[in-house]
């Protein structure tokens, strides 16, 4: 398990943001990740069996880095850390959250989409961020365009990233990876389509 923010940028080239919808299908969406070569899951905090889904791939899938993505409360970060997530995510940064995911002693990745907020999250001593949403917020083209005035960030671009736009923000030296919806499809989901979320991961592992 990485013990840095920095290690988390280095595992693999696409992190898969997953939404778990029914418990059941958590510790199989998993599996068929790391079957893929992508050792490392971000399942969003948006609902309610979220929490329940770390804590089932944390028990049954130890070879998978579990993290908790769309952290946006102090209360959040301590309920995903106890769950069992091993990394967190937030989609945005304030100096309160930014506090309670460095006191979780977890790994963690503060959101930022402008040069402003890099500079808060750079100012209070992490330079690993996630820059979201990427599409929305100006894609690779902004983020080549601050890799000068900005040196020591390091970003994992996740929002409206495909297979196809991937590999434009993996050639910045400010990238170390991305996230991406796109592996983990709501109909493969629901259809238990697993050798279909296998596939995807192996194309997305190729890419680094």
């Amino acid at each position: 398990m990485p013990s840095t923010s920095e290690s988390l940028l280095s595992v693999v080239p696409v992190v898969p943001v997953v939404v778990i919808d029914d418990l059941a299908h958590a510790v199989p969406v998993a599996r068929a990740l790391v079957a893929g070569g992508l050792p490392v899951i971000e399942l969003t905090l948006r609902t309610p069996v979220a929490l329940d889904a770390i804590a089932a791939i944390a028990a049954e899938v130890p070879e998978i880095l579990v993290g908790a993505g769309t952290i946006v409360t102090p209360g959040q970060v301590k309920r995903a850390a106890d769950s069992g997530a091993q990394f967190l995510v937030s989609p945005g940064s304030t100096p309160t959250l930014l506090g309670a995911m460095g006191d979780s002693g977890l790994p963690f990745l503060p959101g930022t989409a402008t040069v402003s907020e890099a500079l808060a999250v750079l100012e209070a001593g992490h330079t690993e961020m996630k820059f979201f949403p990427a599409e929305a917020s100006g894609g690779a083209a902004y983020l080549k365009s601050i890799a000068s005035p900005l040196p020591a960030a390091r970003f994992c671009p996740t929002g409206g990233i495909t297979a196809a736009s991937a590999p434009s923000y993996l050639a910045l030296p400010n990238v170390g990876c991305v996230g991406g919806s796109w592996l983990t499809p709501a109909d493969a989901l629901a259809t238990g389509d697993w050798d279909r979320v296998r596939a995807l991961a192996a194309e997305a592992a190729a890419l680094g």
